[in-house]
This record gives structure tokens, C-alpha cells and sequence, in this order.
């Protein structure tokens, strides 16, 4: 593969535009009881009416995103409109916690037992505030917003099943999702609160999460970013380490922050070291620290927003530093996976590949993916081949 910024740039934008995101339009609104439909075929069949709140709030997002940043299609307000009426109806108990699934009609089916859900929703009401006007969208932004902050330090509370007192552990998912959801909402936010919120979420990342000696993100570790030696505490998500270090680099790029940059870069390039299948090529899904059998079974699988959330940290990383490492890796991670994933027959991307890179599951949605990290990572990555395609030029 060249070095054609342009023709990357138009692959992202085509896929994006003619591919991706008709196929969510075309298949999944469903127009009699409100919300999306998710669980969706490799045709876009519906084969279970289920909703999810994360990915209905996720969708909502992307609809939204999609009329504030590429071009503002009534149809798309329309959409983003439809999710964020049905889930303002049916999402939240009564003390505000948003659940985690809910049947067709909107009925609630499981209890709100982590704030991730509140996390989507503040991400959602907050991106179609923007596109619609709406001072309720706002509000529910807001309080979502407060929500995750509020609980971020016992993120499960009554659903934790962790004995107390014995083996305490944090995750990475939650200042690392903070970081991100802060930048979405940091319109609805004072200065400072927004500065503080962004100090503690990259410090707690980069100081505590990432182990300086071989350079890797783990998932888990003590309270006091020690290491623990258990399943938990030996687990590394791949993924999740370098998804977050584009969250850090996006931060540390608007506040001109290099040091911090590089030591993202580093650390993506360290992980897809570790992390990377000699073999059969990808991404691993789970690995041990020190080589142990990994607790999770489908550790050996290939996922899709592993890999789309790698081209993205990739491209980034490119265009703040010109690497060349990040732009080998790229090319790597880009041949991968536009082979493996990419369904040029049915639309959109599959999202569950065995070892060896075959598909394992053809559906194109389901219980955790929707309409969210494909096409945010093509979006992604052809604005950042844009931005260098017309940085080649103007040198």
C-alpha cells in the first residue's frame, strides 16, 4: 500500500458515507415503537428486537456527530431525534441510573448495574444538543454527565459481587472513557471543571494504568495503580489500552502537550508488540502480562473495534509525529483489517473473527455492537489522511 493520503482520505469517506451508514438506515430504525433495532443480520434482518441502551445511546451519538461535523442531512437529524425521544422516555429509573437493556416497547429488562449506560447517554444528549437546540437534550446530558462522575469511584455500587475489604481493583474503562466523554460534553461544562476533570482522568491514566517497566496498559490495577498478581490484575485488553491513547493524545493535541503525545505513541507501538498475532496476523483480544493462560476463553479472538480503534490511534499518531514506526504499523493493521472485516457483499463490517481470521459470527449487530465504532473510526480516519493529504501539499 502507498503513502496516497488522498485516495485514504476518499476509501474512509466512501465507506463511511455509501456503506456504512445507509446500511444502519436502511435496517435498523424501528419506526412503530421507537429506537434502533441492533441485532441485525449479515443482510440487515433483524433477528432480535432487544435495546440496548448503550448502543441506542450510541447510535443517537453517531446520527448526531454525523449532522454536526460532515453535513447537516434533515434525515440524519431525524434518526438522531427518534433514539434520543424514545430513550428520554423509557431509559432512566426514576432516581435518573440508566438501565442496561429494555424490550421493543421500552419496557426495562435489566437494572442499571454500571454507569457506562450513563456514560453513551451524556456522549448522545450531548452531540444532539448540538445538532437539535434542545435545552432538554442539554439537561440530560448534564445529568447523565454528573451521574458518571458521582458513581466513577464505585461505578457498580449495589451490583458490585467483589467481597469487600479483600482484593480492591480499578479498571481503566472508567477514567478512560471519563477522558473522552469530558471532551464531548466540554461544550455544557465551566473551564475549570473541564481542566480538572481532564488533570485527574489523563494522570490516573498515564501514572497508574501504565507500567512503566515493559510499557503496557494494564486493565486493572490496585487503588494505588500497584499491580496485583491474579487473572484480574495480569489481564491486558489491547484494545481498550490503545483506543485510550488516542482519547490522550486527542487531549494532549489540544493543549500542545508533545511530552504526552509521545509517551501515547509509545505505548500503542509498545502494545501492538505484545499484542499483535505473528502467526495469523491481528489483534489478540485479551492477554496476560506475564504470559499466563488468559481467564477469558475467547482471549485468542479478533475483534472488530479492536482493530478500527487501532487505525485510528495509528493515523493520529502519524499525523502529530510522523513516526515511522506508526505509519508501518498502520499500513500492518490497515491490510488486516480492511481484508477481514470489510463485507463488500453485505455492507458494513463483520465484527467476530476466530485465530486464524476467519469469520466467526456474520452477523453485523448485536448484544455490544451497533452503530458506533465502525463508522466513528472511518470518519476518524479519513479527516485525519484530509489533514495530511493537505499538509503534503502546503510543504
Amino acid at each position: 500500500m502507498n503513502c496516497d493520503f488522498k485516495e485514504l482520505a476518499q476509501l474512509y469517506q466512501n465507506t463511511l458515507l455509501n456503506n456504512v451508514i445507509p446500511f444502519w438506515e436502511q435496517n435498523s430504525i424501528d419506526w412503530e415503537h421507537g429506537g434502533y433495532f441492533t441485532c441485525l443480520d449479515r443482510a440487515g434482518k433483524v433477528y432480535d428486537t432487544d435495546k440496548f441502551i448503550w448502543l441506542q445511546n450510541r447510535q443517537v451519538w453517531t446520527f448526531s456527530m454525523l449532522y454536526n461535523r460532515v453535513e447537516q442531512r434533515s434525515e440524519w437529524l431525524k434518526i438522531a431525534g427518534h433514539g434520543a425521544n424514545f430513550l428520554a422516555e423509557h431509559g432512566r429509573d426514576l432516581q435518573g441510573n440508566w438501565y442496561f437493556s429494555l424490550d421493543r416497547a421500552g419496557q426495562p429488562l435489566t437494572e442499571p448495574y454500571n454507569i457506562f449506560s450513563d456514560c453513551f447517554a451524556a456522549m448522545a444528549f450531548s452531540q444532539f444538543a448540538l445538532a437539535d437546540g434542545e435545552s432538554w437534550a442539554k439537561d440530560v446530558a448534564l445529568q447523565a454527565y454528573q451521574n458518571v462522575l458521582r458513581r466513577k469511584d464505585d461505578p457498580k455500587g449495589r451490583y458490585n459481587k467483589t467481597y469487600p475489604g479483600t482484593r480492591s481493583l480499578k479498571s481503566l474503562a472508567v477514567p478512560m472513557i471519563l477522558a473522552n466523554l469530558t471532551l464531548e460534553v466540554a461544550w455544557l461544562l465551566p473551564d475549570a471543571e473541564l481542566d480538572r476533570v481532564l488533570d485527574l482522568t489523563v494522570a490516573e491514566v498515564m501514572n497508574d494504568f501504565l507500567d512503566k517497566k515493559s510499557g503496557l496498559m494494564y486493565e486493572n490495577v490496585a487503588p494505588d495503580g500497584s499491580h496485583v498478581d491474579c487473572f484480574e490484575g495480569r489481564s491486558i485488553n489491547p484494545g481498550h489500552g490503545i483506543e485510550a491513547m488516542w482519547f490522550i493524545m486527542d487531549i494532549a493535541n489540544r493543549r500542545q502537550d508533545t511530552a504526552t503525545i509521545g509517551r501515547a505513541v509509545d505505548t500503542v507501538l509498545n502494545i501492538l508488540d505484545f499484542a499483535w498475532d505473528n502467526e495469523y496476523g491481528g489483534i489478540y483480544y485479551f492477554m496476560d502480562a506475564d504470559g499466563h493462560p488468559p481467564q477469558q476463553l475467547e482471549w485468542n479472538q479478533k475483534l472488530w473495534w479492536v482493530h478500527v480503534e487501532t487505525l485510528v490511534a495509528l493515523s493520529m499518531g502519524f499525523r502529530l509525529t510522523g513516526r515511522a514506526a506508526c505509519w508501518d504499523w498502520y499500513q500492518k493493521v490497515h491490510e488486516y483489517t480492511w481484508k477481514h472485516f470489510a463485507d463488500p457483499e453485505g455492507g458494513e463490517w463483520f465484527g467476530y473473527l476466530d485465530r486464524q481470521g476467519q469469520v466467526l459470527l456474520d452477523l453485523k449487530g448485536g448484544k455490544w455492537k451497533g452503530c458506533f465504532h465502525v463508522p466513528r473510526a472511518l470518519l476518524m480516519c479519513w479527516q485525519e489522511f484530509e489533514a495530511l493529504a493537505i499538509g503534503r501539499e502546503s510543504d
